[in-house]
């Protein structure tokens, strides 16, 4: 470490850089912000630090390791105040979408045939360009059949969107398909309030 950085002031160097970060930060990142390497051991127990110091002041942020490294992130009970702010509403995925993101961090890798034959329908290659675009899932590698048809995974970006460490996190597929009734019924449900306004 740098002759004249602390540890304490070390801490507020990584602190400062995960709150200026776009994107989580691996603990190689970190180290990267020194001169001097203050090695893996000393960085690991200066971010579980931070952590439980954020923790114990109990604020409306926390700092949380997902699949990409640590970031600062606002705690879920406040996101209710937060969407308050936002003027644009976040894009709205069709069932056909989500269905087909959940077959693939479920089954993955797989093949555009392996979700058809499980959801049994054709899957539009606009389904898959959405998936990819929003960075969720790519191309892993081809199957040894003919034709060799693409392998779809998701990404690590995916992990970080959805505050999963690792896919083994992932909720149970009773949770996802309760979830998905859901959505279905509230959409159904705001069809038909449009439509009594329109008929009153």
């Amino acid at each position: 470490m740098d002759r004249a950085i602390t540890p304490e002031l070390c801490k507020c160097i990584i602190e400062t850089a995960l709150l200026a970060a776009s994107a989580p930060l691996s603990v190689s990142a970190l180290r990267g912000l020194f001169d001097e390497d203050p090695g893996p051991d000393l960085v690991r127990r200066l971010v579980d630090e931070l952590r439980a110091d954020w923790d114990d002041a109990a604020r409306g942020v926390e700092l949380v390791q997902l699949a990409g490294g640590w970031r600062f992130q606002t705690r879920p009970a406040f996101q209710v105040y937060l969407d308050r702010l936002k003027e644009e509403k976040p894009p709205r995925y069709s069932r056909a979408v989500m269905e087909t993101l959940a077959i693939i961090a479920y089954r993955q890798p797989v093949t555009r045939g392996d979700i058809e034959d499980i959801r049994g329908v054709t899957v539009s290659p606009g389904v898959l360009k959405t998936l990819e675009s929003r960075g969720w899932i790519d191309v892993v590698g081809h199957r040894d059949t003919p034709g060799r048809p693409a392998l779809f995974a998701t990404t690590r970006r995916f992990l970080d969107d959805m505050g999963l460490r690792s896919l083994t996190e992932l909720p149970a597929l009773t949770e996802i398909e309760r979830i998905m009734d859901l959505v279905d019924t509230t959409q159904i449900q705001a069809a038909d309030a449009a439509a009594d306004q329109e008929t009153d």
